[in-house]
């Protein structure tokens, strides 16, 4: 099964991205032999869930499932971080290996992918906790080779790994309405569903290990472009003296509809720059999907376009701003300010 849907990812809804990236799965797809799946723990409001990585999405979708009635471990970089979820009851540690030591269902939520490596298979790390029967479930965006390898490392400890990236950004998160793309075994993809669907209401299994990492890498890829395409209207109808709120409720309601219009472009005309997803994060995404399209002998010259713009906004200085700030670096090109 390569996926229980249709593809649409919340924000997308883009009929030929889900093609293909169901293409790239069916001529990629790889088996491995994974330990016994009937040994997959039910999942029950007794389950004790550990979370790392309490940042601008992590902390509330961790929120969520404390709400929810689940127990709750926290590890951050800074306790500081996380003084809201320990404030509502939930029990600190101080490293993600005891974070796996107290908990049945382990998610991670953290930046980058040398995050995940030392989270996962670092000193004091992840596995180094695990037991047999443990569930680990990354929601990094983050390298699909990777979450191969850790899917193998956690099967050497007899423990299961998802990788379960999201997309949807900080609205998402607090509204619980993420889209959640899962690679893994099926089995223990089905098992943690009732904790995911917390978190998300768009939660679909793409493939085994790395899949769900594939499928949010096709996401991104698709939000280059509707993020510069959005951009430039702006820039466009503000030079023909349009009115741009105007302008934006005419557009949301025909095709060029879209998330990043709908919620993006406010915060754009409101010069808000609050990063619901920040731009080194986008940076990152980008630069592992142009990766795995050399890899593949593929040339997308949209996607690399929008990288490098967007490392033009970092070179600005922007890059702990929400990737709606792409519309600086075009500005400065057209050597314009958008204001409604």
């Amino acid at each position: 099964m390569l996926c229980d849907s249709t593809g649409f990812a919340r924000g997308i809804r883009c009929y030929y991205c889900a093609a293909a990236g169901a293409a790239i799965f069916r001529s990629e797809r790889r088996f491995v032999v994974s330990q016994n799946v009937r040994d997959v723990p039910a999942v029950s409001l007794k389950t004790r869930i550990g979370w790392i990585g309490t940042g601008v999405m992590g902390r509330s979708m961790c929120q969520h499932l404390m709400k929810a009635g689940y127990a709750m471990t926290v590890f951050n970089r800074t306790r500081q971080s996380a003084l809201p979820l320990l404030e509502k009851g939930a029990l600190w540690v101080d490293s993600p290996r005891e974070v796996a030591g107290n908990s049945d269902v382990v998610f991670t939520m953290v930046g980058f992918p040398e995050d995940v490596r030392e989270v996962y298979l670092g000193k004091n790390g992840i596995l180094e906790g695990a037991r047999k029967g443990l569930i680990l479930v990354d929601m990094t965006t983050t390298e699909p080779s990777l979450a191969e390898e850790i899917y193998q490392a956690a099967l050497k400890r007899e423990a299961f790994a998802v990788d379960a990236p999201v997309s949807g950004g900080d609205l998402g998160a607090r509204n619980a309405t993420l889209s959640i793309m899962t690679g893994g075994d099926q089995e223990v993809v089905q098992a943690v569903r009732p904790i995911l669907e917390v978190m998300g209401r768009n939660c679909i299994f793409q493939g085994p290990a790395g899949a769900g990492q594939h499928a949010k890498m096709c996401n991104q890829i698709v939000i280059t472009g509707t993020m510069i395409g959005v951009c430039e209207s702006l820039i466009y109808g503000f030079k023909a003296g349009l009115d741009l709120p105007t302008m934006l409720r005419s557009i949301q309601g025909g095709a060029a509809k879209c998330w990043t219009l709908d919620n993006l472009a406010p915060r754009i005309l409101e010069r808000d720059f609050t990063p619901g997803f920040f731009v080194d994060h986008f940076i990152k995404d980008m630069a592992i999907a142009l990766k795995e399209a050399a890899r593949r002998g593929l040339f997308l010259p949209g996607l690399a376009l929008v990288n490098q713009l967007y490392l033009a906004v970092k070179a600005q200085g922007h890059g702990r701003d929400g990737t709606q700030a792409l519309i600086l670096a075009l500005e400065q090109m057209s050597r314009t300010e958008v204001r409604k």
